[in-house]
């Protein structure tokens, strides 16, 4: 398959068109995109009250293929009661995660128990039923509760208080298994765990780095800002193992100009080694020391930690940070060169800097990096945490997290005159070891695919399969479905974004509450995520409940309280009737004073990681998404940026593929920590370093260990030591 020359362009027109046949007409699925609904993939802050495909600051047409994908899925028609009994959980795990996604809209209660050995369905009665019982007959700590951040900021508030309400605090979301680190990382440097500025603030930026990320295929509408960066003669540095397509060239197909001729991306590419992230930010901020680029009066005036950093700096070792970052010292002072040039610098990054042992350490080392020259705290500049799914931000904002806040803690208390659990929460990989042991004996999944977001996928099957209860909510089937079958396991269909019956909010990475209008169902059988929580707390607290079950039908009364317990959110208890979307306080940083407890950042020191070595036949991984998929839903087989036509391939530098002696004709094994993959076909890729790898997520979870970064507990999916023989 030949890999394009730019990302975007006419290729992704005449998927637009293929898709629209697939909704039913171009009209059709116009229609749909151009609702007052946030978008449903990326946290970039499409949608709502603007109107579909407008961006935060008005500007339309503002689309991208992940939008229109999840769109046409929520678009397809039902599966088939005849479906059920065809597909035994044996034959769904021989369908890939896109044929699940493609199997059709789930409109029917399913049961599947190792008596039945397939999916039944039943009534929602009867669910309610059978949920609510086995939960009366639990300990509260025997449960466990997880939140996708697709779901609204209604559904996982409500979610979360019934759970606390039952008495446990297993309360976590699929944050910590991909920005997690990013939050904790940035809490500690700025006081505030989200970005410290607005969408309008890039328009400002002359420097804008993309650090372990891959926008072009994963957050496309980014790209148009990076190209106007481009247009005003700024600067766009990019740091990444994998010099990838979207990222040098890209056809911002909204643009005439850039439709035609393509734009420039990337000013300068930068290749380090997987795991070499932290090395070379530690060199950068070196070099500017050196330079004397630093702001010294903003370093004492404004940060904490300054006379520490200076002189770990001033210590460190040019051979170490060369040798462990694996950049030459010229490519290391070319990029503190940009830097030092720019008046206003945007750091942002993505899951290539947090998946990693020390993912905190690496946005502590991006944080030193921004405040070393003054670059947060102001207008134009500051920290950009590219976030995943649309409301990830949002339900951990709503107090989806093991432990509360407790300002939340206290108010929620108060509100509803309730006493909550103090115990402590687990994470969610605290979660699936409990699980494993047998000290958990339920699940309830709200939308996501836990089991294809974890590392270690076998772990994964059998921790949830040693479950007596787990309990998905989704739209659409996915590999949780086939493989994590607990030992009685219950699928709920729930409706879309753009289909609720009442309206809902959601939050983007930039920290604004976006306005979901709702909209017509398409079909029969799927309910309201709030009206299935609802239900389900009715049934097992009962009329002994603090809380009026029936009254949180209503997504009115669950903003009142949100916006009663939960700081900043005031204005979410008449968004409905106002229609004004607003920005949370606080959390916006254009003056040199922190929401610390001194007001002042913190700098922060490290120890420079081993980098993992490459002898003994020994290759450096990172899993990876392709052009075609959106966290762990594949949407097509293909990969078109990097030229790959399957997902069963591991990409190889072709010096790696001479110096291990391997041949293009034969599969391949590739082993790692966790596990082993046969039949694997090898795809040399001059575009990654070499001595490093790659290989599909979540298809490769299999080989990645359960390794965390100890702080934030995000696996360590981008920082794997493999071994490939021939088959």
């Amino acid at each position: 398959m030949k890999k394009v020359r730019t990302g975007g362009g006419w290729p992704a027109v005449a998927y637009t068109f293929r898709k629209a046949k697939e909704a039913g007409g171009l009209l059709k699925l116009w229609h749909a995109m151009r609702s007052k609904n946030a978008c449903k993939t990326c946290a970039l802050g499409m949608g709502g009250q603007r109107g579909g495909m407008v961006n935060e600051l008005g500007h339309f047409p503002e689309v991208c293929k992940k939008s229109l994908q999840a769109m046409v899925a929520d678009m397809q028609g039902a599966i088939s009661p005849e479906f059920w009994n065809q597909y035994t959980p044996e034959k769904l795990q021989r369908l890939s995660p896109r044929e699940l996604e493609n199997c059709g809209r789930l409109t029917q209660p399913l049961l599947y128990t190792p008596q039945l050995q397939r999916f039944q369905p039943i009534s929602w009665d009867e669910v309610y039923k059978r949920i609510s019982q086995k939960l009366r007959e639990l300990a509260a700590d025997e449960t466990f509760w997880y939140f996708s951040g697709r779901s609204s900021n209604e559904a996982g508030f409500l979610l979360q208080m019934f759970a606390r309400l039952y008495g446990t605090n297993n309360v976590n979301n699929c944050s910590y298994y991909c920005h997690q680190a990013s939050g904790v990382g940035l809490t500690s440097v700025t006081g505030s765990g989200t970005a410290t500025i607005l969408l309008e603030d890039l328009d400002h930026a002359d420097l804008v780095f993309v650090i372990g990320g891959n926008p072009a295929s994963n957050h496309p509408r980014l790209m148009r800002t990076l190209m106007q960066v481009r247009r005003r003669g700024g600067e766009v540095i990019v740091i990444n193992p994998i010099v990838e397509t979207g990222l040098v060239n890209f056809s911002v197909p909204s643009d005439p100009q850039s439709l035609l001729f393509g734009s420039k991306i990337a000013s300068l590419y930068v290749q380090p080694h997987i795991g070499g992230d932290l090395a070379l930010l530690t060199g950068i901020a070196k070099r500017i020391v050196e330079l004397g680029h630093h702001d010294l009066p903003f370093l004492e005036s404004a940060c904490n930690g300054w006379p520490e950093l200076s002189t770990q700096l001033e210590e460190a070792s040019w051979e170490e940070i060369i040798e462990k970052s694996g950049v030459p010292k010229e490519q290391i002072d070319a990029l503190a060169e940009k830097y030092a040039q720019s008046k206003n610098a945007v750091f942002s990054w993505t899951m290539g800097i947090t998946h990693h042992v020390h993912g905190v350490q690496n946005v502590q080392a991006i944080g030193n990096l921004a405040l070393l020259r003054g670059m947060v705290g102001r207008p134009g500049a500051g920290l950009m945490p590219i976030r995943g799914h649309s409301n990830v931000q949002g339900i951990g904002s709503v107090g989806v997290t093991p432990k509360l806040k407790d300002a939340i803690f206290d108010r929620l208390q108060d509100h509803f005159g309730v006493s909550l659990p103090t115990t402590t929460g687990l994470d969610t990989m605290e979660c699936m070891e409990d699980a494993a042991s047998g000290k958990l004996k339920f699940g309830f999944c709200l939308g996501g695919n836990l089991y294809g977001s974890n590392p270690d996928a076998k772990f994964a099957e059998r921790a949830l399969k040693n479950l007596d209860m787990l309990v998905y909510l989704n739209t659409t089937l996915n590999t949780g479905h086939a493989f994590a079958l607990a030992r009685e396991t219950i699928i709920l269909p729930v409706l879309a974004r753009d289909e609720e019956p009442q309206p809902t909010t959601q939050e983007s990475m930039f920290n604004l509450i976006r306005l979901s209008d709702g909209g017509p169902q398409r079909l029969e059988g799927p309910r309201s995520e709030v009206e299935v929580i609802a239900k389900i707390a009715d049934y097992t607290l009962g009329d002994d409940s603090p809380v009026d079950w029936k009254s949180m039908h209503d997504t009115g009364r669950i903003r009142e309280a949100i916006a009663a317990i939960v700081p900043g959110f005031e204005k979410i208890a008449t968004i409905a009737d106002t229609k004004e979307e607003f920005q949370i306080d606080g959390r916006t940083i254009h003056e040199p004073r922190f929401p610390t407890p001194d007001g002042r950042a913190q700098l922060h020191c490290h120890t420079l990681p081993k980098l993992a070595s490459t002898e003994d036949r020994k290759l450096r991984l990172m899993t990876i998404r392709s052009e075609g998929q959106f966290n762990t839903v594949v949407y097509e087989e293909i990969d078109l940026y990097r030229g790959v036509p399957r997902r069963d391939v591991v990409l190889i530098h072709p010096d790696d593929i001479k110096r291990l002696g391997l041949d293009l004709s034969s599969t391949v094994t590739v082993s790692g920590p966790a596990g082993t993959l046969s039949g694997i076909t090898l795809h040399p890729f001059k575009e990654i370093r070499p001595g490093n790898t790659a290989m599909y997520f979540p298809e490769a979870n299999v080989l990645v260990s359960r390794q965390l970064d100890p702080v934030s507990k995000t696996p360590a999916f981008k920082s794997v030591l493999v071994t490939i023989e021939a088959d």
